[in-house]
């Protein structure tokens, strides 16, 4: 067994689901944020700390079963019939990214405390998003299922994209938050795709499993480097390397945690991950050391005439990514070794000097090189920790930055012989060591820039201002800066730390090994070298400045991002000219059309070449009378040109169908059918008294007999692939053991309603959220104010009239108090005494009716949907006798928190098993024995049904207030203004 078999066959398999529990505990944290911030302020942030400080604790607590090699696995069952499980895993790689991301989230959310204040603008979303961020990446590094990975790799670009985008009142803010979503989303999306195809071929999408048994092929060469686009557009690498600088909008922590210690390391990661199986992927060296090499040296160049300290350090950071790039992907031992260690040591450094920008900027207000002087003798203690930082950014001893670039050094070095363990060319070893010795010198030029700009006294620049700092707010910088010292002397120990995953790359000419004297050898001239050419570099920084401003390259990639969303912008703005031109019959040809020739041409395929067509016409002659009454409603409604008698006839052909069901035997479809239709005509009779009461009487016109021909061809292809999937089933159908299954898990006779409440629950709650998405169209499009606006009682009206009254006029003191009284408040000519009589007879009997539909539904026709219509009918039965202010009588509720309450009891329905050691949607049933009644069978899933019957109730209601009382008002109000008209034009 090679060393990589051995190193990951000690596994321990650990089923308390720890490191999940570590993921969701983010995410409840970031649930808690808003009322920790409303109850504490800005130190809410400390309670917050405590999540990923936790997560710091457990990892140190299994340090030593990690450095020992063994592979911690937290699996916690999701979906078990598709073998789907949430798995974590924690190997020395993941350990060591845990504590960066956590160890440097507690440290930025400490910091957080002092850099906001209570008055702070969105300092509620600012703090949800940060520490749902934290638990994303950690979700992301922890992450053994590729397509759970992909998930959390996705959270943390939405979580970066509310970060960036902190004050939306910035435009810059705006616009820098959307480029890193677009850049970022594209190459998730490729990565996407890798994972799927990877998965596919390796029938498993364990990245444990593929990493121990690596498939191969073109598909997989393909699948990798789909899965790098989205590392390196993820890490700003080399042609995506544009966003990061101008994600530096965000507030100072955002810098520090994101860009600078956190999300642009996942991409690292994942290269990191898959570097010791598929670096000999084809092109793996050739491209990502040349892209990293690149990416340093464009990085370093354009760090070197910034003038704002975080813009510097911005450009530092992509000049960093390249670098750690290439020694992550380099793929030997000594490689290995080096890059996680600066892979730490980056995140320390670089987040010490981006928490410095952000003391600076709040105690002087500026961050301007040309206006900071003298403020390191303002502030000795974070200049201590920021030129600690910066030596170690640069490479100097004894601090970390220095340890990892002696062995950077001894990698590069071995590229240089024949026969290298990572199989480069002598010849391209030396010229990737000179770009990375150039892009070294930047870095000592741009370090030495940054401190001179940030704390030096400048000749003719008057001493900046700067305010008094609060002790806690230099703790994080100090703490990170002098951390970064410590572990510069801790060489034995980070090498026995990292060694479980540099083992499981090949070794190099010598022993590879972290320490900070390897003696008097060529790494150290070579860093000598880089440190005497930076320091000339800075030294000559103005004619550097002059150089590239008279240089400067006419292409680049914001530029060329700008011009393809500027292209794109065009093209969308030609074809929305084209194709939306507000024609509804338009749209509806257009995909009528598109129906007719995708699903029509296979249709047509299937019955020339498909299998044997079997048509029965009828079953019974019922059905043929029932069909001809459906054809001659639909001929006599395409010919009238009334609009009531249109809907009137259309209604029939709804109406056919449910007896068409009636005779088939399923009555409780039949019963959703009638109802949805007869909601849909009140609803629709509403709306016509808005429109006027013929269709147009003009001649036809060629247009409409390409319609009535493209009707024809579409009522053709659907009745065709009705007959051809009907006969071309091979297979049991599903269905066949519903109702086994309805009687034995749903514990109900009503195969309809268990399907709907049990079997395929999980598609009826997607449903109902349909139902709210809807609900909340209706009351965007229509309600100009709120739903609740429309609720007007019966106080507020005086006894047959439709004025409204203000609150200071008092109520009528001579209405009695009877049961249906809105219809006073209607003129004579619109009132029915026969139908409000009939009202007061029948109303309560369909409320009663709809509540036993509700509670039988489950072994009887009914159910929560059916049910709620007719709850909706007898709504619909109210407002008709009386009005609008009869509705707001009969349920004085707004619609909405109606519609939310019903999918809220319908959500905690579907938990309430997970409290009793159940899974989500389990059904159970107890019979009751009560006095009268008897023997009573409960089951568990009518309170699923109930959440259905509220959501459809105050759906009807919203659509009662929207096209009934809200048309009443309009009508009212136009016939009252042309009353006044009139009586001006008499009177003049």
């Amino acid at each position: 067994m090679d060393r990589r078999s051995a190193c990951r066959a000690s596994i321990d398999l650990r089923k308390a689901g720890s490191l999940l529990a570590l993921v969701l505990a983010h995410g409840v944290a970031a649930a808690l944020a808003p009322v920790l911030v409303r109850a504490l302020g800005r130190r809410a942030f400390l309670a917050l700390a405590l999540a990923p400080l936790a997560a710091v604790v457990w990892a140190c607590a299994q340090t030593g079963e990690v450095l020992d090699g063994g592979v911690i696995v937290s699996s916690t069952s999701w979906i078990p019939a598709l073998g789907f499980d949430l798995v974590f895993t924690l190997d020395a790689l993941r350990w060591l990214m845990v504590l960066i991301v956590a160890g440097i989230g507690v440290v930025v959310l400490f910091y957080c405390t002092w850099y906001f204040t209570d008055a702070s603008r969105g300092l509620v979303t600012f703090a949800s998003s940060f520490i749902a961020f934290v638990g994303a990446m950690l979700g992301l590094v922890l992450a053994d299922n590729l397509l759970v990975l992909f998930v959390f790799w996705e959270l943390t670009t939405i979580s970066s994209f509310l970060l960036i985008g902190f004050n939306p009142t910035s435009a810059a803010s705006r616009r820098a938050a959307v480029q890193a979503l677009l850049v970022t989303t594209l190459g998730g999306l490729a990565m996407l795709i890798g994972m799927l195809l990877l998965g596919a071929r390796a029938e498993t999408f364990s990245l444990g499993a593929i990493l121990a048994a690596p498939p191969s092929g073109t598909a997989i060469t393909v699948a990798v480097w789909l899965m790098l686009i989205g590392a390196l557009s993820k890490s700003a690498i080399v042609p995506f390397q544009f966003w990061l600088p101008g994600a530096m909008a965000a507030p100072t922590p955002v810098s520090a945690y994101l860009h600078a210690a956190s999300m642009v390391k996942a991409g690292l990661f994942l290269v990191a991950v898959l570097a010791p199986t598929f670096d000999d992927t084809p092109g793996w060296r050739p491209v990502l050391l040349t892209l990293g090499v690149v990416t340093m040296l464009s990085g370093g160049w354009r760090a070197l005439r910034q003038l704002d300290i975080k813009l510097l350090l911005a450009f530092g950071t992509v000049s960093q990514l390249g670098f750690l790039l290439v020694l992550l992907a380099l793929g030997t031992r000594t490689a290995a070794l080096a890059g996680t260690a600066l892979l730490l040591g980056h995140a320390l450094f670089k987040s010490t000097l981006f928490l410095t920008v952000g003391i600076i900027d709040r105690l002087t207000g500026t961050r301007d090189l040309q206006e900071l002087s003298g403020v390191g003798r303002r502030l000795p203690v974070l200049t201590v920790a920021a030129v600690l930082a910066g030596a170690s950014m640069a490479g100097l001893p004894p601090l970390l930055g220095f340890v990892g670039k002696e062995s950077m050094w001894a990698a590069l070095l071995e590229l240089t012989h024949a026969g290298n363990p990572a199989g480069v060319e002598p010849w391209a070893g030396w010229l990737l060591l000179g770009g990375v010795l150039v892009g070294s010198m930047f870095t000592v030029a741009y370090t030495a820039r940054f401190l001179w700009g940030a704390f030096a006294d400048k000749r003719g620049v008057p001493p900046t201002v700067v305010a008094p700092a609060p002790p806690p707010f230099l703790a994080g910088p100090v703490l990170l800066g002098f951390g970064g010292l410590a572990l510069g002397f801790a060489g034995a120990a980070l090498t026995s730390a990292l060694e479980p995953y540099a083992d499981l790359l090949p070794d190099g000419d010598h022993p590879a090994y972290l320490a900070l004297w390897h003696g008097w050898e060529l790494p150290l001239l070579l860093t000598a070298i880089a440190v005497i050419v930076g320091l000339g570099l800075f030294r000559v920084r103005d004619a550097v400045c002059a150089f590239q401003a008279r240089f400067e390259l006419p292409m680049s990639g914001a530029r060329v991002y700008r011009a393809v969303l500027r292209d794109l912008d065009r093209l969308s703005v030609e074809v929305t000219g084209r194709v939306q031109r507000g024609s509804a019959a338009s749209y509806l040809a257009i995909i009528l059309v598109v129906l007719a020739l995708g699903p029509g041409t296979a249709m047509v395929l299937a019955l020339i070449e498909g299998p044997e067509i079997s048509v029965f016409l009828w079953d019974t002659p019922g059905q043929v009378l029932i069909a001809v009454v459906m054809i001659l409603a639909a001929l006599f409604t395409v010919r009238s040109r009334r609009r009531l008698r249109a809907f009137i006839l259309a209604g029939f052909t709804g109406y056919g169908c449910g007896l068409l069901f009636i005779l088939q035997g399923a009555p409780d479809i039949a019963l959703t059918q009638i109802l949805v239709e007869t909601v849909a005509l009140v609803v629709a009779v509403l709306v016509l008294r808005r429109l006027p009461d013929y269709f147009t009487d003009r001649p036809l016109r060629p247009i409409r007999y390409a319609r009535m021909a493209l009707a024809a061809v579409v009522g053709a292809v659907v009745s065709g692939v009705l007959v051809v999937a009907a006969s071309s089933r091979t297979a049991e159908a599903i269905s066949t053991r519903f109702a086994e299954a309805a009687y034995d898990f749903g514990y109900g006779r009503n195969v309809v309603n268990v399907t709907l409440v049990d079997i395929r629950a999980w598609d009826t709650f997607g449903e109902i959220s349909v139902l709210v998405v809807a609900a909340t169209g209706v009351a965007s499009l229509i309600f100009l104010d709120s739903r609740s606006g429309g609720v007007r009682r019966l106080a507020q009206a005086g006894p047959r009239t439709t004025e409204i009254r203000t609150a200071d006029q008092p109520a009528p003191t001579t209405r009695s108090r009877t049961w249906l009284p809105a219809p006073g408040t209607m003129s004579p000519e619109r009132r029915s005494i026969v139908f409000e009589v009939i009202t007061r007879m029948i109303f309560h009997s369909i409320l009663l009716f709809s509540v036993y539909l509700l509670i039988a539904g489950h072994n009887l026709p009914g159910g929560g949907f059916a049910a709620g219509m007719v709850a909706g009918l007898a709504l619909m039965v109210r407002y008709l006798a009386g009005g609008r202010y009869e509705l707001a009588e009969a349920l004085p509720v707004d619609a909405g928190v109606l519609i939310g309450t019903g999918l809220f009891v319908a959500a905690l329905s579907a938990l309430g098993p997970v409290a009793f050691g159940g899974q989500v949607l389990q059904t159970a049933d107890v019979y009751l024995s009560l006095p009268l009644l008897g023997e009573l069978h409960l089951v568990s899933s009518v309170g699923f049904d109930i959440g259905v019957y509220l959501v459809v109730m105050g759906l009807v209601l919203d659509l009662l207030r929207t096209f009934g009382a809200r048309l009443d008002r309009q009508i009212i109000q136009a016939q009252r203004d042309e009353t006044a008209e009139t009586h001006g034009e008499v009177s003049s």
